[in-house]
């Protein structure tokens, strides 16, 4: 099955390459239409599918194969990583939940970037709250579309070309 794919590669990394837009524009929708305030780990979730997007965009462009495949899977790994532990964060009890902090914008203005990162990744309480779409929560759509994009992406970059 996958030999019938590798011709059609490039095709299918610009589909990616849409899928990703398409998300994103889903998550500005969501914040500017619907008045949702994304969290910091929504910020780095969305920062995550603009990068899937490039590496589909450079799959497109270039014919996909192992590197692409190898992006792909790490950036999705990263994503996967940022959704559960938003899911954890939303799934702990209201007493435990870590006190809001400071905005994602003042954090990287009053402090190194790495220190922002450890920041953002520790979660705070608005990382805590449930907004659903379809009856699910945000970080489980995004688990979700991470999943599809890195698994299908990666095995369709790693399919091999007729006669090689």
């Amino acid at each position: 099955m996958l030999l019938s794919i590798a011709p059609h590669r490039r095709a299918l990394n610009l589909a990616g390459f849409g899928i990703c837009a398409a998300l994103l524009a889903g998550a500005y929708y969501l914040e500017w239409v619907q008045g949702m305030e994304p969290c910091p780990l929504c910020i780095f979730q969305r920062l995550v599918f603009a990068a899937l997007a490039v590496v589909f965009l450079l799959g497109a462009c270039f014919g996909g194969g192992r590197i692409v495949a190898g992006l792909l899977a790490v950036t999705a790994s990263g994503g996967v990583a940022l959704a559960l532990r938003h899911l954890w964060l939303q799934s702990l009890p209201p007493d435990q939940v870590p006190a809001c902090g400071p905005g994602l914008d003042y954090m990287l203005g009053a402090f190194p970037f790495w220190e922002t990162v450890s920041m953002v990744l520790s979660g705070s309480g608005e990382c805590a709250e449930v907004d659903r779409v379809l009856g699910l929560s945000i970080p489980w759509w995004t688990l979700a579309a991470f999943v599809v994009l890195g698994v299908v992406g990666t095995l369709l970059n790693l399919a091999r070309r007729r006669g090689a």
